[in-house]
């Protein structure tokens, strides 16, 4: 599973001229289910995410977390993450989880999100063309893989 978590000042996601998601300082997380990823790899990244300090504190160094600065996460799921470059010039979505899975561990992903303690979860809708808007607070831009996560 992995994560690209962005430091935001806001973002939102709008399907269709409607905005079905939103926040403001807090984190921006577009998230990708690969083919062998389990509850435990989701709960890998959520014991990681609402913790870590990338929010500057009062002397301006990265020392606050979500939790901390009372932030809210916008989840948008992205199984372009998982894209496979390695040949030719068309990308390969084969290591990406098929969508039932892959919705599946998006939701449970959220659901846990949202138990951790950070003030607001929000997300977009899985599968749907979506138009993400941010601004990247830094900016500062995290990638995390559950699998190198202990």
């Amino acid at each position: 599973m992995k994560a690209v978590i962005q430091r935001v000042a806001y973002s939102s996601v709008v399907i269709d001229g409607t905005e079905v998601g939103k926040t403001d300082k807090g984190f921006m997380i577009l998230l990708g289910v690969e083919q062998g990823d389990t509850k435990a790899d989701a709960d890998k990244l959520i014991k990681k995410i609402p913790v870590l300090r990338i929010f500057e504190d009062e002397n301006g160094k990265m020392n606050l977390s979500c939790l901390d600065i009372d932030g809210e996460i916008l989840v948008v799921s992205q199984f372009t993450l998982c894209a496979d470059c390695s040949h030719g010039r068309r990308p390969s979505f084969i290591n990406s989880a098929p969508p039932d899975i892959a919705n599946e561990l998006y939701m449970y992903f959220v659901d846990e999100l949202r138990k951790s303690g950070v003030k607001k979860v929000d997300t977009g809708e899985f599968g749907a063309d979506m138009k993400v808007s941010l601004l990247n607070d830094g900016p500062v831009t995290i990638i995390l893989e559950s699998k190198d996560l202990k």
